[in-house]
């Protein structure tokens, strides 16, 4: 027979929609954790989440613990009794510590031994608790009180349910007592509603003008936003944050389509979609070529006899926005991107490192660096570098700061700069995040390079790197962002040389001699975080940072082929050679020149160093085409030779000659591994 359904609800003011999903998953964590740490079985535990609550369900809930023995040693018996048989202070003291008395206590092995049966306890006297420790553990930044009460909630609560089956659950929690009356809509049933049974309420909820799944809002907000879109011919924009931001916003959604003036489409979409979306958390909708179209679809928490009164409202709403918007991209229009870059003159980049209008010169420089060596035009990078912060002194980026560089590019192309210098003004600080894209055009990669390095050295030399925790300047996103266009764009760059040429930009104002070796350092330990995201073991990334190869796409290519050889049936044994000829070496100083043959024995010596001999002349110019999955595919069959040598000869042969070319004969092995990676690191 199945256990009954559990219901759990806490109602009141709205929570706020932007911490709505986190506290429900929190809350559903907690009350799992208090479940299994208090023994109590159940199947599904599911969450449920709306403006004005907070409910936990959980089905087939256990109506108690089970039962459980517990046995704990004690004393020697020995020690626990003495000549005459009589327990002793330590058998006396185990003995009241479990609240037993000693002839309770099994003496039968060699220690005093306590064996308890404890029956399992009711879960409804154990699930107050439970839901009291989940509550006060949620994520709350700033908790606050109402009424006379002392209780401290992120939002005044102001009723509680709490069902088994169809029995109350006796509780209080946040100075509410449990019962089963709960609320409906506050406009569409905004008077109590009764809850008989814990398996009635998704539909009880859904008579009251309440969708209380927010998975299930979430779904029908998407679909009904959607076949708005088709209808209208366009395509809805639904970033998921704003997504969940809107369901966390509403009980009962009810999309709607409205419009503004076309006009204002002449302003960068960009301003416009970020007006929307963060101000008024309205879907914008896209044609088929990804413009902005004079439709957006906001989402109301009310189906209204009148919806015509709810589009109108939200049109004059959006008005004074879309007009602000297009103010500031018509005043900024009349200024040129050289004439704004005077006024960053005055504008502080860091104390120690100069103005803005500094870096920008500093980016303009190197830029034009970058650019040369990567076939791109150095005088479009160094005229990008120079203007890339000028929109920060636009009225647009000073009314929406996430329009940095996008509204540099608009404002590019309104001047009728070339199309690589305009994107560039974007491209610089690409990418912002994750997977986010990457410079399409090589004045963009220059720029964005340039970008980044600058802050990187110029923060590394004034002695402000990231410490645990806190990275103010974003030098750890900044340097995941140079190795990412790096490699993915395929740039044959050494970065070392890259670091050093940044440094020389600041000239003395880097108090710090060894940043250049720091940042480069710093680059080089951020390859693990990048490639352990695309699910590379950290042994494998550490064997190719032992070489520290300073090309990152080169980088990139012995990762990939260590990855590839270390599911090689011979890489366990050659990692464990090379890790035996790595402590050889490390102990004895190899002999200059080259292997004497007339010195090598015939048998597995011999045969070790015919088979590097041969394989050094087959993969070299496989090193030179950078293909080093091939290379170390061909090295793998040094596993046999390696193996016997190392069963059959003596390598520290008490013949000085012998041993010195022996050590010669290991050293080669073990080079032709490193030109790729130490697989010494392989576990």
């Amino acid at each position: 027979m199945s256990h009954p359904d559990f219901l759990f609800e806490i109602g009141g003011e709205e929570l706020p929609p932007k911490s709505l999903l986190t506290l429900a998953t929190a809350l559903h964590t907690g009350v799992v954790d208090g479940l299994s740490k208090a023994g109590i079985t159940h199947e599904a535990v599911d969450f449920y989440a709306a403006p004005r609550r907070l409910s936990i369900y959980i089905k087939a809930l256990a109506p108690k613990q089970a039962d459980r023995t517990i046995s704990m040693d004690g004393p020697p018996v020995k020690a626990a009794f003495d000549s005459e048989g009589k327990p002793t202070p330590a058998a006396l003291g185990f003995a009241r510590k479990n609240g037993v008395e000693v002839d309770e206590l099994d003496r039968s092995g060699e220690k005093l031994r306590l064996v308890k049966s404890i029956p399992g306890g009711h879960t409804l006297d154990l699930l107050p608790a439970i839901f009291d420790n989940a509550l006060k553990n949620l994520p709350v930044a700033k908790r606050m009180r109402w009424g006379a009460s002392r209780v401290e909630f992120v939002r005044p609560m102001h009723w509680l349910v709490m069902l088994y089956g169809d029995q109350v659950v006796p509780a209080t929690l946040l100075a509410l007592d449990s019962g089963r009356t709960s609320y409906g809509h506050r406009f569409h049933h905004p008077q109590a509603v009764v809850i008989h049974q814990a398996s009635d309420y998704l539909n009880v909820m859904r008579n009251a003008h309440v969708v209380a799944d927010f998975a299930e809002r979430r779904e029908l907000i998407t679909n009904k936003v959607n076949d708005l879109a088709q209808k209208e011919g366009g395509q809805a924009l639904m970033p998921p944050a704003l997504l969940d931001e809107v369901t966390a916003l509403v009980e009962w959604p009810v999309p709607l389509v409205c419009s503004f003036e076309s006009r204002f489409l002449s302003v960068p979409q960009e301003a416009l979609i970020s007006t929307m979306q963060d101000n008024q958390k309205y879907f914008c909708l896209v044609d088929s070529q990804q413009q902005l179209m004079a439709r957006f679809i906001t989402v109301a928490n009310i189906e209204s006899s009148a919806p015509e009164k709810i589009v109108s409202g939200n049109e004059k709403v959006v008005r004074p926005r879309l007009t602000d918007a297009e103010f500031f991209f018509n005043q900024d229009k009349k200024i040129t991107l050289a004439e704004r870059n005077e006024r960053l003159r005055n504008v502080v980049f860091q104390a120690q490192l100069g103005s803005v209008y500094q870096k920008a010169e500093r980016v303009s420089a190197l830029a034009a660096v970058i650019a040369q060596q990567i076939g791109g035009n150095a005088e479009h990078a160094r005229t990008a570098g120079l203007l890339s912060k000028s929109d920060l002194a636009s009225e647009m980026v000073s009314e929406f700061p996430e329009l940095q560089g996008i509204a540099g590019y608009h404002y590019a192309r309104h001047e009728g700069l070339a199309d690589d210098i305009a994107l560039a003004l974007n491209e610089q600080y690409l990418p912002r995040f994750s997977g986010d894209n990457l410079p399409t055009t090589s004045t963009g990669q220059a720029v964005a390079l340039a970008d980044k390095l600058d802050t990187l050295t110029g923060i590394f030399g004034i002695g402000q790197p990231p410490t645990g925790s806190k990275d103010p300047f974003a030098l750890r996103r900044a340097a995941l962002g140079v190795l990412r266009i790096l490699i993915d764009g395929e740039l044959n760059l050494d970065l070392a040389k890259l670091v050093r040429s940044a440094c020389d930009q600041h000239g003395a104002a880097l108090t710090i001699s060894s940043t250049a070796d720091d940042v480069f350092e710093f680059l080089l330990g951020r390859y693990r975080a990048m490639y352990e995201e695309q699910g590379i073991s950290a042994d494998v990334i550490l064997s190719v940072q032992t070489c520290r190869p300073t090309v990152a796409s080169d980088f990139d290519k012995r990762v990939k082929a260590v990855a590839h050889f270390r599911n090689l049936p011979e890489a366990a044994a050659l990692a464990a050679a090379n890790k035996r000829v790595s402590n050889i070496l490390a102990k004895e100083n190899v002999p200059a020149g080259e292997i004497e043959r007339s010195l090598l024995s015939a048998g597995p010596e011999q045969e070790l160093a015919d088979a590097v001999s041969r394989l050094a002349a087959e993969v070299m110019p496989l090193y030179a085409a950078g293909d080093y999955t091939q290379a170390l595919t061909k090295l793998a069959a040094l596993r046999e030779p390696v193996d016997a040598f190392f069963d059959n000869v003596m390598v520290m042969a008490d013949d000085v000659a012998i041993r010195g070319n022996r050590l010669r004969l290991l050293s080669w092995l073990r080079t032709l591994f490193l030109r790729v990676a130490d697989i010494s690191q392989l576990s």
